[in-house]
């Protein structure tokens, strides 16, 4: 653990990672300077809202995934860093997300999917007093069905599930015997439209917060809070 984080207050030590899901498709042009901007602010306000409950994070870690479209152009379809520990990586967080142009996509569904396999599948946090596992879609549009012919195209990851079902089982619930998510730390947030995939995900999946989204349409602060108490209220 970094010297530079803030020390912890009291007993417990909170460990929170977060994974960033960004469509950075052409379609997101009006909405992604305002998810960066949200992105780039989010480990600030989080210990902020942290500090005036009287709690400190001991350990924040924060990935991004930013996905287009593997029927489009399967090159740039994923970009992703590793968990970077804030706030000694923040010069790297931003970079990659400052680097993120909205661009590509092809059809409407994006690969929304494959990255939040990705994120589920993440190396998290084990360790510390109390965790936080959490996983923030931002996308404007509905995603390919996992198991598509897309998953022929070169560099598509090979370990993500071939179907919802799959994934599903992997998110865990009380009996699934593949989740790999830990039970008591998983939350999953989407900004995500009021349709398929994503209406099923939020009725289904526990632990899910939906926030409807439109193309066009920015994050409005009141859902980023909304996202920060959810972790802060959590620990």
């Amino acid at each position: 653990m970094s010297t530079a984080q803030t020390p912890y207050q009291g007993n417990l030590q909170y460990a929170v990672d977060i994974v960033l899901c960004v469509d950075a498709t052409a379609s997101m042009g009006p909405v992604l300077e305002s998810v960066k901007a949200s992105a780039l602010s989010f480990h600030q306000r989080l210990e902020s809202v942290m500090a005036s409950k009287g709690k400190s994070i001991s350990q924040l870690r924060i990935k991004t995934i930013a996905f287009r479209d593997f029927g489009d152009r399967a090159d740039d379809a994923l970009e992703e860093t590793d968990f970077i520990q804030l706030p000694d990586g923040a010069h790297e967080f931003e970079g990659f997300l400052k680097g993120l142009e909205a661009t590509g996509g092809g059809d409407i569904p994006e690969s929304a999917l494959e990255a939040l396999a990705l994120a589920v599948g993440a190396p998290w946090e084990t360790g510390l007093d109390r965790r936080r596992h959490v996983i923030v879609m931002f996308t404007d549009a509905p995603a390919h069905p996992l198991g598509s012919t897309h998953t022929t195209v070169p560099g598509y990851p090979q370990s993500i599930p071939r179907s919802m079902d799959d994934l599903f089982e992997q998110w865990g619930y009380a009996r699934s015997q593949a989740a790999v998510m830990e039970q008591s730390a998983k939350r999953l947030v989407l900004f995500a439209p009021d349709q398929q995939p994503w209406t099923g995900i939020a009725d289904d999946w526990d632990l899910t917060l939906h926030f409807p989204s439109k193309a066009g349409d920015g994050l409005q602060e009141f859902e980023m809070d909304e996202i920060i108490d959810t972790i802060a209220n959590s620990l």
